[in-house]
Formats: C-alpha cells, structure tokens, sequence
C-alpha cells in the first residue's frame, strides 16, 4: 500500500465502527505498541471479522506530535465513550501484531480468538497480518452452505447409526466447522475426532473451560467412536477427494492419542482399503509410544501443538497431566524416526513468539528434531491475560513475526511454512 498509514478504528456507543479524523492505527507486541510498517499491511482477507473490545480504549498514533494517544472519548461526541476495534483474521493468514488498547480496570475477559490490528484507509480496511498459505481450503468464498447442509442431512440420514457422521453434521451445520464443512463438499482435509477426554488443561482449550468468565466455543464429543465408524468416515474421503487429508484431534475433543488403540486400528483398516491420500494426527504430542505405533500401522504425519518452544511457557499454558515438555521433543522425534512428516502447529502471538530467547528456543527445537514444517496459527485467547497467566518476562527487543519467518528460512532452508496440514500424496 502507499506510505500514508491507515486510520485509527474505533466503536461508540451504539456499536458503529469508525474511523478517527486525523489519528492512525497502531499495533501491539506484547503491550508495546508499534506503528506497522507499509509491508505489514494487507487489505482486509474476505471472511474476517470485526470485533468490539469492551472495557478498552483504543490506541492512535498521533503524526503531528509524534506520540502515542489513548483515545477516551468519541471525537465526534465528545461525551461519549469509545471502544477498541480488532480484526479476526481470516484463516491462511497470520497476524503482524495484536490490537492496541489501554484496558479499564474491571474490563471483562476476551473471549478466545485473536484480536488483530485494523484501520481504514481509502475506502477499505487493513490489517497487520501476511497469508502464509495460498491453500483456499477454509478461504469463505469456497463454501457453498446450501450443498452443504444438503449433504450433510443426506449422508446423516443415510448412516443414522454412525454416531461419528452424526456429530460431524452438527459441527457442519451449528458450529460452521471448516473442516466438517469441506468434508461434507468431499474435498480436502476431513476431521476425525475421537477423543472425549484429555491430559492436559489448556488455558485457552476451546472445548472444555473450568472458568465461568470464559466460554468453551463448541461442545467436546461426548464418545469414542469405534475404529468401523472411523473408517466409514474417512475411507471414502481418501479414495476420492481431491488432495485428500483425515485428520484426528480436531478443536471439539480433547486428545486423541489417548484412544492409542482404537486410532491404531482404524488406520489400519484405512490402510487395508487404500494408500491414497495423507491420514494425519493433530495431537499435543504428550505419548510417544503411541505416536510410534501410530507410525507403523500407517500414520503418515502428525501435527503437534505449542504454545512455546521453552518449556516453562509451554508447562504454564498447557498444564499437563502425567506428561512433560521432552515427552513431546520425543514424541516428534518417534514420528521422524518411523519416516512421518512433523508439522508443529505454533501459536503465534506478537511479541512473545518473537521475543530473542524464544526465539532461539524455537530454533534449537528445529535443530534437534528436524521436524518439517510450522503451521502459523494465530493465538486464540485474551493477550494480556495469556500473558500474565503464563509469567512472561520480555528478554529484548521483539524480533518481528516477518523477519522470524525469514531467519528460520536462511537457517533451515528445508522447514515448511503455512496454517493447513498438507496432503503429502503427490496422486491425491
């Protein structure tokens, strides 16, 4: 875009987005605040959202007397009240840095998604973010919602008593899953969740939350469904969709690697009926024997969540339960070695994921594992409350989530980036 930066966003009272007449939109690093850069600006991605931050005030740039302002009240109307604006990025994208804002004391708790920089500028928004993957499978304008319900009620109906279609039609038709969704258009990646229990209490867990202030967005499965019900799911999907992935470990179960056996047999079974397509895992990686025997009955790669590569941080999220940060270095270690692709999906958050120390953490972790691939998931979760809740303490200056990328790709020029699980069968 052009050298002027776009303007300052910001909600009144009742609700309407608008842009302030003369201060500019600023971003944040872990609280510092910055004035993005020309290159980390995009328009808008379509399928993004905009979201009102109650009980904080947004954060300008203000040129003129080259100072950061908290604005307090509508310009427009001076005796009203403002509120912060921040952009929820379509996915493929991953953000630059975080919303500004100054929080009130007593502001409730962010729900959990990721609150991105937006402005205004020539007739259009723009966020601080880059697409990391030019894959358009979840991108908004590829989904048909009529062919999908109409698909979805179809194959519900016609396996009434498979109890995994059954769930994965609600996540299609209440929750708006993208993968239930692309499964139900018989294309690319399919979710197989089989898990209702889990071994760690993510602060940030999606499916399951012990706080009152913070709700859980979709229901977690309340089954574990056999290794047949699996099959049926997923067979299909591999012998004719298009670049073709299943994947257990979806957002609404807990871990499923704790079903070790009857992920084993179904895989088994998927292997038996065809060698098509890529059958991947998304798993916190805290089992490496099981990620072994996954491996041999024909797993063809994992994809293992972290919040942090260093261990305190990563402890401080995660909380697990019976497992540590090395069972998961030799969990991706354990698929490596039985010939697997390893894809870590790391969530980013400006200004911790590219603090110096965690950066040379990520770097050892690469080092030592030689794991293939970084899924640049935006962190789903209130950033000052992540932040105080796990203890972090900056240890320099924030590398830039750009030139992090960058620096991984001069140091490990055969590692991966991008936000899906690829297909790893070149026939799919």
């Amino acid at each position: 875009m052009k050298t002027r930066h776009p303007a300052l966003l910001y909600a009144d009272e009742n609700g309407n987005i608008l842009d302030h007449p003369y201060l500019e939109m600023v971003g944040s690093q872990a609280g510092q605040w910055k004035r993005p850069a020309p290159a980390d600006l995009i328009p808008l991605p379509e399928g993004s959202e905009l979201f009102r931050l109650p009980g904080r005030y947004p954060v300008g740039y203000d040129r003129k007397r080259k100072r950061f302002q908290v604005l307090t009240r509508d310009p427009y109307d001076p005796s009203k009240t403002v509120e912060a604006v921040a952009a929820f990025v379509a996915p493929a994208h991953t953000q630059i840095y975080t919303a500004a804002y100054k929080t009130r004391p007593g502001a409730p708790l962010l729900p959990l998604f990721a609150y991105t920089a937006v402005g205004w500028h020539e007739g259009r928004f723009f966020t601080t973010a880059l697409r990391v993957d030019p894959d358009p499978r979840q991108d908004f304008r590829n989904f048909d919602q009529e062919t999908i319900a109409r698909n979805a009620r179809r194959r519900m109906q016609q396996e009434s008593t498979n109890r995994l279609v059954q769930h994965l039609g609600k996540c299609a038709l209440t929750y708006g899953c993208p993968a239930a969704r692309n499964l139900f258009m018989n294309r690319w990646e399919a979710p197989l969740p089989t898990s209702p229990a889990c071994n760690a209490r993510c602060l940030g867990c999606i499916s399951l939350q012990e706080r009152e202030d913070l709700c859980a967005t979709q229901d977690r499965i309340t089954f574990v469904p056999t290794p047949e019900e699996i099959a049926a799911v997923a067979v299909p999907h591999l012998k004719k969709a298009p670049r073709a992935v299943v994947s257990f470990g979806q957002g609404c179960e807990g871990e499923p690697i704790l079903q070790g056996p009857v992920l084993e047999e179904a895989i088994r079974i998927m292997r038996r009926e065809t060698s098509r397509g890529t059958i991947n895992c998304n798993t916190n990686g805290s089992l490496p024997d099981v990620i072994e025997r996954l491996g041999r009955a024909g797993c063809d790669s994992i994809r293992v969540s972290l919040n942090s590569a260093r261990p305190q941080y990563y402890h401080a999220y995660y909380r697990p339960k019976g497992y540590g940060f090395e069972d998961v270095v030799r969990s991706i270690q354990a698929m490596k070695a039985a010939g697997g692709f390893v894809s870590i999906n790391y969530f980013v958050l400006p200004g911790f994921t590219d603090d110096p120390d965690e950066v040379d953490a990520l770097c050892r972790l690469v080092e030592s594992t030689r794991l293939d691939f970084i899924q640049m998931r935006n962190f789903n979760a209130d950033p000052e409350w992540l932040l105080a809740s796990i203890g972090h303490k900056p240890s320099g200056k924030p590398l830039g989530i750009r030139k992090l990328m960058q620096l991984l790709r001069d140091r490990f020029p055969h590692l991966g980036f991008g936000y899906f699980n690829p297909c790893l069968d070149p026939d799919a």
